[in-house]
């Protein structure tokens, strides 16, 4: 399915640090897949209206609003730091009743992007290696919801299989490890397919539970999936900057 011109825009942001970025480029990168520069910048405006992005009147455009929380949490899960595991958990239960569909989404949506499972209809958890914080991803949930902190009473290796797949995690992990070894990234050819290629290891990233080390089946790819992509990144990079300062 060809990409939207938001879609390539918003992604190219998102793989910028800080995410910002001249019009010349990001109408250049929007070129590499077919759109044309007026495409792009009527999909520009159209960010800057919804809150996605703002700009500075100068042609340089940034993200903002639920974009740029959504970098800072690629950011986090390209890291994929935790903290220490004693055995306890996080449980999240959902007190809000009777709200519209969009409503109950964004809340799934929200405890999904908090790394949380749902153990049944309403009921949240995960383990307390990580950082419940209502100020990140469940900002907005502080009057829907009740936290409380609990230790399982069975076996939590059971717990975390029912919770997430993980054996389906990590076969898509080893395939995006292949696919990035055998990509090129020599010329421009490549700077489109790369392109999605390093959008889909992000998401993948992205839906890593970042479990402790304990509950983990054997040979995780975690950190190895995010030894491949720095790698990978770096050549794409390079291969970026050559041809951008070749067009521009």
């Amino acid at each position: 399915m060809p990409l939207t011109a938001r879609s390539v825009l918003a992604s190219t942001l998102l793989g910028a640090d800080p995410p910002e970025l001249p019009v010349a480029h990001l109408v250049r990168m929007a070129g590499l897949f077919g759109i044309n520069p007026n495409r792009a910048r009527v999909a520009l405006s159209r960010m800057v209206s919804s809150g996605e992005a703002t700009t500075d009147g100068a042609g340089r455009y940034r993200l903002a609003g639920h974009l740029l929380a959504r970098q800072r949490r690629q950011t986090a899960s390209r890291a994929g730091r935790t903290g220490p595991w004693q055995g306890g958990w996080h449980v999240v239960v959902l007190t809000a009743v009777g709200d519209q569909a969009d409503v109950r989404a964004g809340r799934r949506r929200a405890l999904e992007a908090a790394r949380l499972g749902e153990l049944r209809l309403g009921v949240w958890t995960r383990p307390d290696n990580l950082a419940l914080d209502l100020g990140g991803p469940l900002a907005g949930l502080e009057g829907d919801a009740t936290r409380f902190a609990a230790t399982p009473a069975g076996d939590p290796g059971e717990l975390s299989r029912s919770l997430w797949d993980l054996e389906g995690w990590a076969a898509g992990a080893r395939r995006l490890m292949g696919e990035m070894r055998d990509a090129p990234t020599t010329s421009a050819d490549d700077l489109a397919p790369g392109f999605v290629l390093s959008a889909a290891v992000l998401r993948h990233l992205q839906a890593d539970p970042l479990l402790p080390a304990e509950l983990l089946p054997a040979g995780w790819p975690g950190a190895a999936l995010r030894s491949a992509y720095d790698a990978y990144d770096a050549r794409y990079r390079g291969v970026l900057a050559d041809w951008g300062r070749r067009v521009g």
